[in-house]
Parts: structure tokens; sequence; C-alpha cells
């Protein structure tokens, strides 16, 4: 049999903060990257898929501590290379060239102050010694090869001048600008709306296998391991829970915790019934499950069937124009916008980056300028209100961002974030009250009044996003934006949040307006759905009507771009 790329074996990742002995957060794994073969890692958040990834890449932080064995072995050399223990100048040879990888941010990888021929030529200058003239003239020939436009030109670009599409092809590039025998893909496509997720995925799958090269792709999205794996491991803790083909795992898991990441997602489930989560399959413990719970997860539709008969929202004719970074002139980034949102209805809103999905939202809540149109909120003029007055309209919408962690001050503890619009806005005159209010906002969000003391970084993902919620809900809004609020999470996380969303807005009666580019999500969330493009409303009706009838090429684009295992939700793809 031909040897494996690479051979991990009993792999162990300990951190021992402080002095004390904490369980290892890579716990004994051993598993095999073949050759010209794609390896996904799937699981939760805080499962160790990243941090396998740095191990191999000898990037861990100094307070990690290394065991086991990592055998490194391309076609080319005679003898593998153990990496465990290698010295760091041994592995500056490895790193980047033999064994490369694509990150899940490029604005955070890429050099902001370089551009983005000279990021790639200094990878080739580097590594193999080619002369400035000759590197720039491969960078070109890369930025070609991953199907960039204008190469000439976007070499001369800055990363914040190009789309999030354009920076992930250009760490790409970099990434295979050595011709790696091992590429590690960390999350690349997700920030990314479907079609460009689909255009990267089949350009990375097109990569692999013209150069042979292994690719180990880092995912917590089920869907994508279908479409491009070969090979799955699952993790949970930091132990593998099930590995082997890719079709044979999901398709048949064996192991318990591997079908409830299955049954969590919306696709397998009516819209608007409740999703099943981790705990109802599992118990408490995952690892040593073996036969799962029942599950109630097709109970009645959360959500009301009746289509809402009151305009709560009314947009007619918005425009909204930035200042171009290239010439003097204004672009317009909503041009003539028009919609109806009902009191009490969860209005989806999907289309392609950058066709004005975020800028609309925003333009609702009075964040963004407004050129020309007007915005209505239960029979109130929103644009004619003065800014001075502006404070007091957001007791009556608000947002809940893409990145909780951004969006949370990392200075505040959350008892302090949650108490200050109480306190802003005058709702009640005492400390203790406002307090005693923000544990019940925690509570109400499934979290618990201890947490009020502790910081956002002390949260996991979903945790954080919770708290963004619960702030959102402080002041009991009649309106409220969902900007990508679940995008980042993995499946398990994503299932208990939209859960809790579908439960509070029986609850408390609020309408939203709700930007995804997870069409499986907004089917699940969503009665009516808006589709944008370029500025303007596409499309537009029952999410059953758009999703299987649709007229306008942009839906038919981004139903095309669904992973074939999503289904077709009743379109007939190409």
């Amino acid at each position: 049999m031909t040897a494996p790329l690479l051979q991990v074996r009993n792999l162990q990742v300990c951190f021992q903060p402080s002095g004390s002995t904490t369980r290892p957060a890579i716990d004994g794994i051993s598993f095999n990257l073949a050759r010209n073969r794609v390896t996904a890692i799937v699981g939760e958040s805080g499962s160790g898929k990243s941090l396998t990834a740095l191990a191999i890449q000898q990037l861990l932080p100094t307070s990690a501590s290394l065991k086991g064995s990592m055998r490194f072995w391309p076609a080319r050399e005679e003898h593998a290379t153990e990496l465990v223990g290698l010295p760091e100048t041994d592995m500056q040879q490895i790193r980047g060239r033999r064994i490369s990888m694509i990150f899940q941010e490029p604005m955070t990888s890429l050099n902001p102050l370089m551009t983005c021929g000279e990021q790639v030529s200094e990878m080739l200058r580097h590594h193999l010694r080619m002369s400035t003239k000759k590197a720039l003239s491969a960078a070109l020939d890369l930025f070609e090869q991953v199907r960039l436009p204008a190469p000439a030109t976007l070499a001369r670009k800055y990363p914040h001048q190009l789309s999030g599409g354009q920076k992930q092809r250009v760490m790409i590039a970099i990434s295979i600008a050595c011709q790696p025998d091992l590429l590690i893909a960390d999350e690349p496509t997700t920030a990314l709306d479907v079609v460009v997720q689909k255009a990267i995925l089949k350009l990375l799958r097109d990569l692999q296998q013209a150069s042979g090269m292994g690719l180990l792709f880092i995912t917590h999205d089920l869907a994508l391991v279908e479409d491009l794996a070969d090979d799955v491991m699952v993790l949970y803790q930091g132990q593998i829970l099930e590995q082997g083909p890719a079709a044979e795992v999901l398709r048949n898991p064996t192991h318990p915790y591997t079908q409830a990441l299955l049954a969590c997602r919306p696709v397998r489930h009516l819209p608007g019934t409740r999703l099943p989560v981790v705990s109802d399959y599992l118990g408490t413990d995952p690892v040593h499950a073996i036969m799962p719970k029942a599950a109630q997860a097709n109970g009645a539709p959360i959500n009301s069937s009746q289509q809402p008969k009151d305009v709560l929202v009314e947009v007619k004719d918005l425009v909204v124009s930035h200042e171009s970074r290239h010439t003097r002139h204004r672009a317009r980034t909503l041009n003539g916008v028009s919609l109806e949102i009902f009191k009490g209805e969860m209005l989806g809103l999907v289309g392609p980056s950058g066709c004005g999905k975020t800028t609309l939202g925003r333009a609702l809540l009075r964040l963004l300028p407004i050129e020309a149109g007007s915005i209505r909120l239960g029979g109130r003029d929103l644009t004619g209100i003065p800014s001075r007055e502006l404070r007091a309209l957001r007791q009556d919408v608000q947002i809940v961002f893409q990145d909780p962690y951004g969006s949370l001050n990392p200075r505040l503890t959350i008892g302090s974030m949650l108490t200050e619009p109480l306190k802003v806005h005058r709702r009640l005159s005492e400390e203790s009250q406002r307090r005693d209010q923000a544990g019940k906002l925690l509570q109400r969000v499934g979290l618990g009044i201890e947490h009020l003391d502790r910081y956002p970084h002390e949260f996991s993902g979903g945790q954080r996003q919770r708290i963004g919620i619960a702030r959102a809900l402080a002041l009991e809004p009649a309106f409220i934006v969902f900007d990508e609020s679940v995008s980042a999470l993995d499946v398990s996380v994503q299932a208990q949040v939209l859960n809790l969303l579908a439960e509070l807005r029986k609850e408390l009666g609020f309408t939203a307006l709700f930007i995804s580019h997870d069409l499986a999500v907004v089917r699940h969330m969503c009665e009516r759905v808006l589709v944008m493009h370029q500025g303007e409303i596409a499309e537009s009706g029952l999410v059953s009507d758009v999703f299987q009838r649709p007229v306008h090429p942009c839906t038919r684009q981004l139903l095309d771009a669904l992973p074939e295992s999503l289904g077709n939700f009743g379109y007939p793809r190409k």
C-alpha cells in the first residue's frame, strides 16, 4: 500500500495555565491523510478542529505542549520527516512550502500595508529564491490560476479594495504558490455567499486534483463535506468519534453524535418546526453514548401559518449612496428599494455578497445616511427624524450583528452591557432593578445570572450570540434586524439559536428582518423572502413560491449554487 502523506499517531495537545493540569484539548487522536484526496474534519466549535491544523503546522502557542507522532512523507522524499520535536529552522522550510494553510478570515491574514501582488511574490522569493521580476510574473500566473479578474490590475490593489471572495482567492494563490504537498483549508468559505462559496470550493477541488496534493478541509458545514470530501473525521472535545469515507459516514453514521449533527440541519425538517439539538440525542456524554434518545424534532410549527395583515415597516424608493474609493463620484448601494414588513413576521432577505443586504438593514435603523426615499415604522416617518432625536428611536429598533465578539465591548461585563440601555433610556431608576432585569434577560436566552459578571472572551461563539440577542431585547423593541446572525455558528449551536429566535418571536411578538446567505435557514425561519440584486429588490414573495418557482436569474443562480446534499427545495436545478 502507498504510504500516507501524513501519519498522525496519539496526538495530544495540552494547555496548562497557571501550572494547573487540565484535560487535553487534543486527546490522543490518530489518523492518516492520503495523497490526492480531500479529508474533512467536522465538529462543533471547541472540538479541536483548528487546533489540529495548528499542531500540524507547529503554530501552537507557547503555553501548549505537544505529544505523539506526526510523520510527513511527500512523494518525492525518500524518508518521512517527524514533525513533532522538529527544530523551528527546519519547520520553516516545510511550513508554507510543503505544508500550506488557508485561514478562515482572509482580511486578518493578509497584510493591509502590502499590495496583493507583493504578498504572493514574497512567498515565491522567500521559499523558491525567485528574483523580484520573476516572482511578480509568477504571481500574475497564480492569479489567473485562481480565476481572479484582471490579474495585473488586481496585483496593484490592497486587500481592503477587494471583495470577500477575491481576498479568499488571493489567500489561495499564496497557499499554492510553492505547490505544497498538503494544503490545510480552515473554514475557507464561512463568511461567503452560496455563489462565491461554490466557486471557491470548485477551485480548491480543481487545484487539488490537478496537483495531486492532499487537502485537509476543516468545516462545520456538513453539506460541504458531502459535496467535497473523500474522507471525513468527526471530532468532539479533542477526540475522533468516527472516521471513514465521507459518503459512508454521512449517509450511514454509526455514532450517535454524528447522527445528531446531521439531524440538527434545518433542511431535514419542516419549515417552522423546532430543530433538534445534540442533547436531544445524546444527553450529556456524546463520547460514550450508545443509542440516541428520541428527539422531538418535528412538532407543530412555531411560526404562524397565517399571513400577517398589518404593516409595521414600510419603505418606499429608498436610495443610499457611498463614496467610491477610486473616483470622486458617489455610487448607489440601494437604488429605489421599496418593501413592506408585516407586524409579527420575520421577513427573509437573501442575495449575493455586495448586493446591499447589510446596507438596507442598517439604513432601516438610521445607522446610515439616506439620500432619498422614506422609511415608516408603525406609521411614523423615520427619515424625517432629526439626528438629536435618534436616541429615542433606538428603543423601538435594534440589530443583532453577524460577529457577536466584534460587537460586544471586551472591557465591559455582560451585566454592564445589558443594564446600559436600560439606564440610558431611563427604563428603571435603581441599579439593582436594572441588574435584576439583566439577569432575567440572560435567563430568557438560555444563560444564567451567574454570567452577569463575566466578560465576552469567557463565552463560546453561540453564547456570545445569545448575549447579543439579549442586549437587542433589553428595550423590548418592535423591530429587530438580524444581520447574518447565525452564519458563523456550527450546526448544533445554530439550531439552538434558531429555536430561541422562533420561541422569542412567538412570546414577544417582535417583527424582524432576517438577513442571511443560508437559504436553508431562511426557508426554515421565514414565511416571505426578498431577493436583492445590485441594490434592488429582484424578487419577493412566499418562500415556497420564490424557491420553487424563481423568476429572476439571480434567484436561480443562488439556488443552483446550493450544495447537492441540501436538496433543491422543489426547484429543478440545472
